[in-house]
């Protein structure tokens, strides 16, 4: 145990675990809004984050891009690889939605069903790109170099990490906004609350999930830019354990609450970085799974265990 390490950098090892953690938190909300409606486990949602990684590399790809281009190159792509891989994740998930779980739900299919049938559908997308895309890790362009942007003490905050946490951040605030302040978030919480309720207020149930999927994968989608942006590669299976992590988190914070999925990927992030610190990189998935399994013990419904229905009257 390397308490010396972890101690003497303490700051530098929270900040890589919250940057970290930010990736995790934004498709950890994908798969809360699911549960939150439809008490769903969506595992196909891991390979929706992946087709945006691909989305990313072949726009990346079409324009030519390289290793730290000029400014004016640089934001071009950035909005170009965020459009696309929203674009892509969002169809993929609403697709997800219509083909695999709509007749379901009008078959009223037990819960079994649908979670036989993510985790099928997982399974089917992923090799379906390991055979269209082979099965190898491809490379991205590094389109922004790790410069350090702030020193407080030994602890060094660099630009991919601001970028990281400012965008999860930016966009799970909007996502709450959307949710607790719009006509089609109070749809959302009425479906969460009691569907047939909301169907004889007046609310399209359909339209809510289909709704829910699409904002899931667009957030999917926005974490797969940064995934490139911070990692810089891809491959057919990138989704199955930053899937399996992101519903660890979603779980951690509370399954069906948004800002329960913010913060159990972000305390996620820091927790697998101590525990890499303290042991070796290869203990850190261990270490995320014993945590959430800790935290379940003492408190099942997760550490804010609030429902989406719940999330404002």
């Amino acid at each position: 145990m390397n308490f010396d390490e972890l101690f003497g950098h303490l700051g530098q090892h929270t900040v890589d675990g919250l940057a970290k953690g930010s990736i995790y938190a934004l498709v950890a909300l994908g798969y809360t809004l699911v549960y939150g409606v439809l008490k769903l486990i969506n595992f196909a949602h891991s390979e929706v984050f992946m087709v945006g990684t691909f989305a990313v590399l072949g726009v990346w790809n079409l324009f030519g891009a390289t290793d730290a281009p000029p400014l004016g190159t640089l934001i071009l792509l950035l909005i170009a690889g965020l459009a696309a891989a929203m674009l892509a994740s969002g169809a993929t998930a609403v697709a997800v939605e219509r083909v695999a779980y709509r007749r379901l739900r009008q078959m009223n299919a037990p819960p079994l069903i649908f979670l036989i049938t993510a985790i099928g559908l997982s399974l089917v997308l992923s090799e379906a790109f390991g055979l269209w895309q082979g099965r190898l890790v491809v490379g991205m362009p590094t389109l922004i170099e790790r410069d350090v942007w702030l020193t407080i003490g030994n602890t060094e905050i660099a630009n991919t990490q601001v970028i990281t946490v400012v965008a999860a951040l930016l966009m799970m605030a909007g996502l709450d906004q959307f949710i607790n302040r719009t006509r089609y978030g109070r749809g959302v919480r009425a479906v969460a609350q009691n569907p047939d309720a909301a169907a004889l207020m007046g609310v399209n149930k359909d339209r809510v999930i289909m709704l829910i999927f699409l904002l899931g994968g667009l957030l999917a989608g926005a974490a797969a830019l940064l995934w490139a942006i911070r990692y810089g590669n891809t491959r057919f299976n990138v989704g199955f354990i930053l899937g399996l992590k992101a519903f660890t988190a979603a779980v951690l914070g509370g399954i069906g609450n948004l800002r329960g999925a913010l913060l159990g990927g972000l305390l996620l992030g820091v927790v697998e970085v101590y525990a890499a610190t303290l042991t070796s990189s290869n203990w850190e998935d261990v270490a995320a799974f014993v945590v959430l399994v800790v935290v379940l013990l003492f408190r099942p419904t997760g550490l804010l265990g609030e429902s989406l229905g719940r999330a404002r009257a």
